[in-house]
């Protein structure tokens, strides 16, 4: 799957492409100019900003000593596998979008129930016990 910032930067080549096919017309021909010159300062930020997004979306640093004591406060780092670290990989396994997630206690123990939506239109449900990462 791409990127979106590489969707979009794609989505505006073509844009000028067709801007550029269309300003053949004499008529539309200094608007079509004014159009792209407004677009490739647009299509550049974009491109300028894509490395900023991705770095967001990677996993944080591994801390250590008195810093992993603070960032377990904040829930970041758990025993076992985080609903977000779930969600990722049953959808990385399935190759299906979660729709649905709840957490139950199975037995004294934390279970992650995810619903997930195949690419075929299926909906079926996943179990996956909190500690271990293991589907159940």
């Amino acid at each position: 799957m791409m990127p979106e910032s590489m969707t979009v930067t794609m989505w505006a080549v073509h844009a000028m492409r067709m801007a550029a096919h269309i300003a053949l017309s004499a008529r539309l021909g200094p608007v079509m100019t004014q159009l792209r010159k407004g677009l490739e300062p647009a299509v550049l930020a974009m491109v300028a900003f894509a490395p900023i997004t991705h770095a967001h979306s990677q996993p944080g640093p591994v801390y250590a000593g008195a810093a992993a004591r603070e960032v377990q406060n904040t829930a970041i780092v758990r025993d076992g596998i985080s609903l977000d670290e779930a969600v990722r990989r049953a959808e990385r396994q399935y190759h299906a979008r979660v729709v649905r997630t709840d957490v139950q206690d199975e037995d004294g123990r934390k279970v992650y129930v995810l619903k997930l939506l195949s690419e075929d239109g299926r909906v079926f449900t996943v179990r996956v016990d909190a500690s271990s990462g293991r589907g159940r």
